[in-house]
């Protein structure tokens, strides 16, 4: 079972959900990381979703900061996502990094 640690990335996550990542088939994934970036001129809230339960709903991120979603690892099965949605258009930068396991 070959072990592959990898990031995913999106950028300018707006209004629309954004599908920075799906679980690969016959593949198991652990989430080591995952961080959003405030890339606007004013606060944002975020929301982040691993199939389809929030992580975070509303999380307020500052100007010219950056949360951490994850506080430990999340195993994540074939087909799952994580989808990032942001109140603010283009305002959103996402890094997911992941271990992958097929």
């Amino acid at each position: 079972m070959p072990n592959t640690l990898t990031n995913y990335t999106s950028a300018a996550v707006g209004t629309s959900p954004v599908t920075t990542y799906t679980v690969p088939s016959a593949t198991t994934g652990t989430i080591v990381g995952l961080m959003v970036a405030n890339v606007s001129s004013g606060l944002i809230s975020v929301d982040v979703q691993v199939a389809g339960v929030y992580l975070v709903k509303g999380a307020p991120i500052p100007t010219n900061s950056s949360l951490s979603v994850l506080d430990g690892k999340l195993v994540v099965k074939t087909t799952q996502t994580v989808v990032v949605t942001s109140d603010t258009a283009a305002s959103g930068d996402v890094i997911l990094s992941v271990l992958e396991q097929s």
